[in-house]
């Protein structure tokens, strides 16, 4: 993936605040010797209060945003789930939808539209979100689709508490998770920090691994069978397992849907994946430039989904199921859902619902890029999402 050509210019107040993080990012790096671990520079650009990424009141969803997620440019992909959690939850005897990352609202508002119309609503809709914009910005959403639902509605800043049962939600919140990069040498593993030169410019500078970054590589090399290339390129997240750990705490009964772009293990770490999967958007442009205007553009990398499941594993979470994300929405009902939606519709509604369709569950698009992981607790009833493919073996 090549730099950002001839970017689209921001905005005066939008620099402003690029600018700031930036000279924070610059001293973050004085005060560490004169490298940053990347992890560290990840978690700043993203998630600086008042400055990151996601901690800024700039618009980062859809047409106006960086990028679009699937709930963004069509309601079928909420809908959808909501077919699948009305599903669980009949078999739990009801209970919580748990949003994690709610994003805009898109997902929230169109699958409360569609509990609804099934008569299956939840007792509550909990979104976690702990951006106070975005928080704004859902509850924009919701009241302007659902108006009359927002009694259902609930925002939390932290992770709930009770015995109630519930299906989680979690739709590209993995992947935003800093990760720490590494490049395999000869000599063992180096880790890839950031630095600045001497006119503060950023870039990769190459430091000494601690033990904790040496014991997850050797880790994923145990689990390949050989050790990566010389000079090798990849991320892992070492936060995950507490992450898994604190969410999986939150959960008395029931099923979480993690859904993300990623692969299983020996995919991610395949040796011709050998510049890793960091991936960068600034004004929907995709890009490998981490360093471009920082606090601007969002930073992500592609999630190992064998990691995710032994997170969930260690944390008393059974995998429930594993599927591409077009397998999984075709078993949950989203051809009957867009069925239902063309009949008596004009071709114009008609040929928008197709290619909604095929982006969410096209190989060549969506359809294979996301997965879709199930963990679960206490819950030994059915998910229809997994029923025309179940690929956990490949984990």
């Amino acid at each position: 993936m090549a730099r950002l050509p001839d970017p689209p210019p921001p905005d005066a107040e939008a620099q402003a605040v690029s600018d700031r993080l930036l000279e924070r990012i610059r001293e973050a790096i004085r005060e560490a010797g004169g490298a940053l671990p990347f992890e560290q520079f990840m978690d700043r650009a993203l998630y600086e209060p008042g400055l990151g990424y996601y901690r800024a009141g700039a618009a980062r969803f859809g047409s106006g945003g960086d990028f679009a997620t699937a709930p963004e440019f069509t309601p079928l992909f909420g809908r959808t789930l909501a077919r699948q959690a009305a599903e669980i939850l009949e078999h739990l005897g009801g209970g919580d939808v748990v949003e994690l990352g709610p994003g805009s609202g898109a997902l929230a508002a169109a699958a409360l539209a569609e509990l609804e119309a099934c008569g299956r609503l939840p007792r509550r809709w909990r979104m976690l979100e702990v951006s106070a914009a975005l928080r704004q910005e859902q509850q924009r959403t919701l009241a302007a689709q659902v108006p009359h639902l927002l009694d259902r509605v609930e925002h939390l800043e932290a992770l709930p508490e009770g015995d109630t049962p519930a299906v989680w939600i979690a739709n590209e919140v993995l992947d935003a998770l800093p990760v720490r990069r590494f490049v395999r040498r000869g000599d063992g593993v180096r880790e890839l920090a950031v630095a600045a030169d001497g006119d503060g410019a950023l870039g990769w500078r190459e430091i000494a691994a601690d033990e904790a970054l040496t014991a997850a590589v050797g880790g994923i090399e145990a689990r390949l069978d050989a050790p990566l290339p010389e000079g090798y390129v990849s991320e892992v997240c070492t936060r995950l397992p507490a992450f898994l750990r604190g969410v999986a705490a939150a959960l008395p009964r029931g099923v979480m849907l993690w859904i993300d772009y990623g692969y299983p293990r020996r995919e991610y770490y395949h040796p011709e994946r050998r510049g890793g999967t960091l991936i960068c958007h600034y004004r929907h442009r995709a890009h490998d430039d981490p360093f471009f205007r920082p606090g601007l553009q969002d930073l992500s990398a592609f999630v190992d989904f064998t990691a995710v499941a032994d997170a969930g594993l260690a944390a008393g979470l059974e995998p429930l199921g594993y599927a591409p994300q077009g397998g999984f929405l075709a078993g949950a009902g989203l051809s009957e859902l867009a069925e239902a939606q063309m009949a008596g519709a004009d071709e114009r509604r008609r040929l928008e619902t197709v290619q909604a369709v095929q982006r969410l569950s096209h190989p060549g698009d969506m359809g294979e890029r996301f997965k879709v992981l199930a963990l679960g607790r206490g819950y030994a009833g059915p998910i229809s999402g997994f029923r025309v493919v179940d690929r956990r073996g490949s984990l």
